[in-house]
């Protein structure tokens, strides 16, 4: 571009030249005309710079980590100008982590028209994708002249986390909301408040359990099994304040241990409470779990809520505002193990059974993370590891 610049320059100077040296008609026409290419080109090219409008496009609002989703960069050309060349300069990266990615594209713009070009973007890891269109350089058909349209537009799309499959058990709870009305789809208890299911009798079953007005319609004695409840007072806690310089992984890691967690208790029909903090607004929010749709709905909105590893209140601050939480078990997911606050934690909440899930960086970190106590089951977790690391939890 610089190069035609000087080429033009030198041509109108000699123009002027020609024209001094010459007093012809024919050198007037042509020093006006050399002269008025650039001015055309410049007019015409600012014309259109002003009646382009750019966006970007994506169909979903979430994707999976590790699938692929295309990206349409829009541009619109309202003018009766043509470019013949303009190049996107685009960037995008995970709001969790400082690392960005560009890549350049190369495209024409038809006048008057709209057109679409496709590009396919992936995460390794879940968050929030911000793609992010620079700017667009578009140039005059000489290349004389160059011009910034599109600059800063973005697009987010959030990426969602995977869930690992967890080999535990769900341990027989003392505990339990008497106000509930949740009971078990498949399994029978002593709950009379609900009927479970209707049967034969079978030897041994008490008496008091018989349906006498059911069984004198049918000629033989009708069994009540009763309800199991199974809203008993669960809550998972996530720990979000990051201190590593695996941010991203160990961000990964953290909500996908959380998905796991929580849906291996919605499987086992141990509803529970999801707690962390909301990094936009610095409050915590408590979401009542009890089927996957509220875990899929809760997933969504913890993810949207991330700006940066930043913004995270202190455990402690949660704790502090609660008083006298008592609960059948808890489970904390941290990558941050400070044995001050697990045994904060350990001495504020009244809790059957508590978990304290350890997302470490390597085999080797475990011997940084605090030692089980009697009450206290320190779980380590390697990034990316979830499923052979949690073996045999009791929740």
């Amino acid at each position: 571009m610089l190069i035609m610049k000087i080429f033009f320059l030198i041509l109108i100077i000699i123009c002027i030249i020609f024209y001094i040296m010459y007093l012809w008609d024919f050198a007037l026409v042509l020093l006006i005309t050399i002269v008025a290419i650039p001015v055309l080109m410049f007019i015409s090219t600012y014309i259109t710079k002003k009646l382009i409008d750019v966006n970007f496009s994506i169909k979903e609002d979430t994707v999976m980590k590790n699938e692929e989703f295309p990206v349409l960069l829009k541009i619109t050309n309202r003018s009766i100008f043509p470019i013949g060349k303009a190049e996107a300069f685009i960037e995008y990266c995970n709001i969790f982590s400082n690392e960005i990615n560009t890549f350049n594209l190369l495209l024409p713009i038809q006048s008057k028209n709209t057109q679409s070009i496709s590009f396919h973007l992936n995460s390794k890891y879940c968050g929030i994708i911000d793609i992010r269109c620079v700017y667009i350089n578009i140039y005059d058909p000489l290349r004389i002249f160059e011009f910034k349209i599109g600059k800063n537009i973005h697009q987010e799309i959030a990426v969602m986390p995977e869930c690992h499959e967890i080999i535990g058990q769900i341990c027989s709870a003392d505990k339990e909301n008497e106000e509930s009305s949740m009971f078990s789809e498949f399994k029978a208890g002593d709950d009379p408040s609900e009927i479970f299911d209707l049967r034969g009798y079978h030897q041994g079953d008490k008496l008091n359990r018989v349906h006498w007005k059911l069984s004198s319609k049918k000629d033989e004695l009708i069994v009540k099994d009763y309800s199991l409840p199974v809203d008993t007072p669960c809550m998972v806690f996530l720990d979000l304040n990051i201190k590593s310089e695996y941010t991203l992984p160990v961000f990964d890691t953290l909500i996908e241990t959380l998905i796991s967690v929580s849906q291996f208790m919605l499987e086992n029909e141990r509803f529970h409470s999801i707690v962390y903090c909301d990094s936009r607004t610095g409050e915590f929010i408590e979401k009542d779990i009890s089927d996957t749709d509220e875990l899929s709905e809760m997933t969504y909105e913890l993810i949207l809520s991330l700006n940066n590893n930043s913004g995270f209140q202190s455990v402690h601050n949660y704790f502090t505002e609660k008083n006298n939480i008592s609960l059948s078990s808890f489970v904390f997911i941290t990558s941050n193990p400070d044995p001050a606050v697990i045994e904060y934690i350990d001495e504020n909440i009244e809790a059957e059974i508590k978990n304290a899930i350890v997302i470490i960086t390597s085999p080797n970190a475990v011997a940084g993370i605090p030692p089980n106590n009697s009450n206290f089951n320190i779980i380590p977790v390697v990034i990316g590891r979830i499923t052979s690391s949690i073996k045999d939890i009791e929740i």
